[in-house]
């Protein structure tokens, strides 16, 4: 405090300022300052995230549009790529070494194919994830927003992806004899579970990725052991029948076989239940949960570090 004495000059007061002896943090908590960049609450941020609900959808499509825009053959190649995977696989697995062995070619074409879009809705999604920080990181340092819009607008991205190729699966499944029926209707929770997994997974490897950058050439290796391990292009325990039990009971509970087998269950008559492990539902709301929860979380809390050197 200061006061003006006689002459017109100003002496000190002896009195203390009210805010003498606080520390910074103190006196920002006093009048409403908060820190540039700070992390929000959990509630808050979801209820951030919700409000730019439509610039995810908007960014999702744009990607999606531009990810084919300099070929030729444009949006095409979202059918095309699966189809020619599988189309190699079936060159190699099902001619070569005989792993349609027990089901016959109706049922293992569709089930190939099935199992080559399904898992690449997975794989995409978290190839997409790893680099959704580090791949964009002048929108993340010009623009406040919550980063987790990134991994999840790319997840989306995916899903419409495989929704449009969802076509072609249906003309295969129907051009081998498995004609649409009520479970095809269970596509769509399966979809749901298969979609919240991806992108908690995605959001898992967005943080990862955004630290480690190298993490992306690495990734490939990792997701080509995994479709190998999830059965994609073989029957897990027909193909494992003379190895010890848990082998194949660990690679059938592993969520990208558990997702690709509710799928092959809606979709292809003659691949039954007995073809699916017991309770798989449940293993896939279970897998579903905790990956989009335990996901978000992690990401959430490195939220105030994306986009810092």
């Amino acid at each position: 405090m200061s006061e003006t004495t006689h002459d017109g000059g100003v002496a000190v007061s002896d009195r203390p300022s009210p805010d003498d002896g606080m520390t910074a943090a103190e006196l920002a908590a006093k009048y409403g300052l908060s820190v540039s960049g700070a992390r929000p609450g959990l509630v808050e941020y979801v209820r951030q995230l919700w409000g730019r609900r439509h610039f995810i959808l908007a960014f999702s499509q744009a990607k999606l549009t531009a990810q084919y825009s300099k070929a030729k053959l444009g949006q095409l190649w979202q059918v095309a790529t699966p189809l020619l995977n599988a189309l190699v696989y079936f060159l190699i697995f099902g001619l070569i070494l005989n792993a349609d062995r027990g089901m016959g070619r109706e049922i293992y074409i569709p089930f190939l194919v099935t199992g080559v879009f399904v898992f690449t809705f997975t794989q995409s999604s978290v190839m997409a994830g790893v680099r959704a920080i580090s791949g964009n990181l002048g929108l993340v340092r010009a623009l406040h927003f919550p980063r987790a819009s990134l991994p999840i607008s790319f997840s989306l991205q995916q899903l419409q992806q495989l929704l449009f190729s969802m076509i072609v699966l249906f003309a295969v499944a129907i051009g081998f004899g498995s004609y649409p029926r009520l479970s095809w209707l269970l596509i769509v929770p399966v979809l749901v579970l298969q979609f919240c997994f991806n992108t908690g997974l995605a959001m898992i490897f967005a943080r990862l990725g955004s630290k480690t950058p190298d993490l992306a050439q690495l990734m490939p290796f990792v997701m080509r052991t995994w479709m190998y391990a999830s059965g994609v292009m073989f029957s897990i325990p027909v193909m494992l029948a003379d190895h010890p039990g848990w082998i194949s009971d660990v690679l059938q509970w592993n969520p990208a076989a558990i997702y690709m087998d509710l799928m092959r269950f809606a979709l292809i008559d003659g691949y039954g239940s007995a073809n699916l492990p017991p309770h798989v539902w449940a293993v896939a709301g279970g897998w579903a949960a905790v990956v989009a929860v335990g996901g978000f979380v992690y990401f959430w809390k490195a939220e105030e570090r994306y986009g810092r050197g």
